[in-house]
């Protein structure tokens, strides 16, 4: 476990500063602030083709030369950004990005998933968010350190990328066998978990419309650059911070139960910032938003695993990362339309979250058993 976890939690800061470092870099390479939405999409668009393509390459190269290749490849999208600054070649630089990304994540989390009991995965993945979040929080405070302006940011991201990569290069031990993973026909995904799906949708949603479109609008706020800092680190520290709690809540009582509670802490975090607009207020608000859009993903790929041979979880997490980037690629673009009105974007997160509750909530009232793939 150490080896994935090590190379996540550098990517992981690498990836928090680059999320903010790209719509708020946009001015000062003469990119128009209007396509920080379309970045975003398209990101969670290569998110969406990579989650198609990456079991077969798992299967046939194995996780440690899968890990070391798709962060080598999103250290090279990293590298053009600054060295060609024109709004095409971002574009797709990006999308190159998120099918980079999406190998990583399916790399991770079926590394980890592999094998052992219910409680044990859910120990894991939950020791895996939370190594996500923490460095993605240290990520967010690197705008404030390092700024936006220049190269120097890019550079700093290519090092921690590099670093990211020593663990798998170095650490030979410890993955999973590559071979013996089964591919899931349409069939067996049609009875995958719904509720499990629709959590990886909306988590999706929630959380590409975050990274992608929340630092432009608590920019336009008027708050400062290190506030923005401040505020996207509360949100993604919001989410570590959960992370143990919903790994032992998830074994305790329903998943479902609980993706309805998780959306609900989020709709009443949107409720606090319409009482409000006090800095230590927000911060607040944004923490929790956090502690509920950070907690739909781990509980819901869970609940999409209970039970499920581990021949099966590869394929598994794939079909969970498709959801999650389907919604990631709708998310930011559905949010632009809120952007215009003040207190936009948390109106957005209130709808989105309120719905994704009231579904859950009749969903685990049904308490139909669960169908597995297997």
């Amino acid at each position: 476990m150490l080896v994935p976890v090590a190379g996540l939690t550098v990517f992981a800061i690498a990836s928090g500063y680059l999320m903010s470092l790209i719509p708020l870099s946009l001015a000062n390479f003469n990119i128009d602030s209007s396509y920080a939405s379309w970045l975003a999409s398209i990101y969670y668009l290569g998110l969406l083709i990579g989650s198609l393509m990456i079991e077969p390459i798992i299967a046939k190269i194995g996780h440690r030369i899968a890990f070391i290749s798709f962060l080598t490849l999103l250290a090279s999208t990293v590298a053009v950004l600054p060295l060609f600054p024109h709004k095409e070649l971002w574009l797709f630089s990006r999308l190159i990005a998120g099918m980079a990304v999406a190998g990583i994540f399916v790399v991770v989390e079926s590394w980890l998933l592999i094998g052992d009991s219910a409680k044990e995965r859910a120990k894991r993945l939950g020791f895996y968010m939370t190594s996500l979040y923490g460095g993605t929080t240290i990520g967010q405070l690197a705008v404030g350190y390092f700024g936006v302006q220049g190269f120097v940011p890019f550079i700093v991201i290519l090092v921690l990328l590099f670093i990211a990569v020593l663990p798998p290069l170095f650490i030979k031990q410890g993955q999973p066998d590559s071979h013996g993973h089964q591919v899931l026909s349409l069939k067996q995904i049609s009875r995958l978990s719904k509720p499990a799906i629709i959590g990886c949708i909306t988590s999706g949603v929630v959380m590409g419309s975050i990274y992608g479109l929340m630092p432009l609008a608590l920019k336009a706020s008027s708050l400062s650059t290190n506030q923005v800092g401040v505020l996207m680190a509360a949100i993604i520290l919001g989410g570590m911070v959960i992370q143990p709690i919903i790994s032992k809540l998830s074994i305790v009582m329903s998943k479902t139960l609980l993706l309805a509670l998780m959306s609900l802490l989020g709709v009443f975090a949107m409720g606090l910032t319409y009482l409000s607009s006090d800095y230590i207020m927000l911060v607040s608000a944004l923490a929790l938003l956090g502690m509920s859009a950070f907690a739909l993903y781990p509980i819901a790929i869970t609940l999409a695993c209970d039970n499920l041979d581990s021949s099966y979880i590869v394929a598994a997490t794939q079909v969970m990362l498709f959801s999650y980037s389907i919604g990631s690629a709708l998310g930011p673009i559905g949010a632009n339309s809120f952007m215009a009105e003040q207190n936009g974007l948390m109106d957005f997160f209130f709808i989105v979250l309120l719905a994704t509750a009231i579904y859950m909530l009749f969903a685990s009232l049904q308490r139909k058993p669960q169908v597995l793939a297997s």
